[in-house]
């Protein structure tokens, strides 16, 4: 039954059929050729998995951070990551990759951290940096990555609700793990500069002055992810709490501080807010319904039992399944990755000897590499599309970044504690 399961999925794919509906259908055969879950059970499931206190941090970070990017946080963080690496080769590459780690405070979505960097900073770089379309494109794309583990992560909370992990020490591992993932991909789009020629944005390091009065201008959004991190190190709030706490933060920010949060830029943040969460939800109660019925077939249990027969090695094991991983992320959208794939393979690597909170770290960054490639690549196809790239000149420009990310995962597996290091020592 879960081969006919799993070939409906991927049919429905295949046919165009929108990822959240192709999971409920997928569940047919369970409740209506089987007989092991009656139809009205699957219309309670999609019911009951929203019906979780957890799952409120979505809409509320997903409203924070529409919030937060309406208030002008967005252009005077992008000056500062300029004055910060402007100045290096590669210029507003490097910006983008500084940019990236410190908008995944606010934006907690690759996709949408991806569009709006190459709006804003692309044709920047390739008019004045001297670099290509696909050059651009490349930077661009791969460092969106750094926000699947910057808090408020939206990918972290999912896999949190979703495999039952504390999402606040989710958010406390992707810190390290993410600024590690800045400094790699810094360094490689400084040797790509480096053999292509492309220039710096800005002429010399910034005067004190000017980076210190640039660092003023955007300190309460550096500040957002420093809230969360002090917040669940002393118990001030849950993950849930923190999100409803944060969009205050983000009204004040936006009414008094900034004092640009006029009623129309309210109103179309909360538009985008029920837009995105929308998406999300339907994709959280399909996916209910299909991991029931694959709970009901033994789904876990029997993957379990494959991957064990194959090997008993964990290294082994945890390889198998980032294999997995990296090939599911080629047809899914990252959401639909996590709540459908992680609840099937948890099981086996918590089995093989793996923590929960490392493994998080590391599936969520995994997932979101499936949105650089073919033949559902998000990501690539939203930064292409924008810049007016091919992918398959996106692909030969993405070979130094790809080298890069198989380095950070190497760095992550063998090092654990990158991720277990901040939760173990303040929670």
């Amino acid at each position: 039954m879960l081969l006919t399961i799993a070939g409906l999925f991927v049919l429905f794919l295949f046919i165009g059929l929108p990822v959240a509906f192709a999971l409920a259908l997928a569940s047919i055969p369970v409740f209506i050729v089987s007989g092991a879950m009656p139809p009205t059970v699957a219309v309670q499931k999609m019911v009951t998995a929203t019906q979780s206190f957890p799952l409120l941090a979505v809409p509320f970070f997903i409203l924070a951070g529409n919030l937060m990017n309406a208030t002008g946080i967005t252009n005077r963080l992008i000056n500062f990551a300029r004055l910060l690496t402007g100045w290096m080769a590669g210029g507003l590459g490097q910006a983008s990759i500084v940019l990236s780690l410190l908008m995944g405070g606010i934006s907690g979505s690759a996709v949408a951290d991806a569009a709006m960097e190459a709006r804003l900073l692309g044709p920047g770089m390739i008019n004045k940096n001297g670099y290509s379309k696909a050059g651009a494109a490349a930077v661009i794309a791969f460092g969106s990555v750094i926000t699947a583990t910057i808090p408020p992560s939206i990918g972290l909370i999912l896999f949190g609700f979703i495999n039952e992990v504390s999402i606040g020490r989710l958010f406390l591992a992707g810190v390290i793990p993410g600024a590690l993932l800045t400094a790699i991909l810094m360094a490689a789009t400084y040797l790509v500069a480096k053999k292509h020629g492309y220039q710096p944005d800005i002429e010399g390091f910034p005067k004190f002055g000017e980076l210190a009065a640039s660092f003023r201008d955007s300190i309460w959004a550096i500040a957002f992810p420093i809230i969360l991190i002090v917040g669940f190190r002393f118990g001030f709030f849950t993950a849930t709490e923190a999100g409803a706490f944060l969009v205050f933060y983000a009204l004040f920010v936006g009414i008094v501080m900034h004092k640009e949060l006029t009623f129309e830029t309210f109103y179309e943040a909360l538009k985008g807010t029920v837009s995105d969460l929308g998406m999300v939800m339907l994709l959280i109660m399909m996916a209910g319904v299909l991991g029931y019925a694959v709970t009901i077939e033994q789904g876990p249990q029997q993957v379990t039992q494959f991957v064990t027969s194959l090997t008993s090695q964990p290294v082994m094991i945890l390889i198998l399944i980032m294999a997995l991983l990296v090939v599911s992320g080629m047809f899914l959208e990252g959401a639909a990755n996590i709540l459908l794939i992680t609840p099937i393979v948890m099981p086996v690597l918590v089995h093989a000897g793996y923590d929960p909170v490392h493994m998080g770290i590391l599936i969520v960054t995994l997932i979101n590499l499936g949105g650089l490639t073919p033949p559902v690549g998000v990501i690539m196809f939203t930064v292409c599309g924008l810049l007016d790239v091919k992918t398959s000149a996106f692909a030969r420009a993405s070979i130094p970044y790809f080298i890069a990310l198989g380095v950070f995962f190497f760095l992550l597996v063998i090092f654990p504690q990158l991720s277990l290091l901040l939760p173990g020592t303040l929670m």
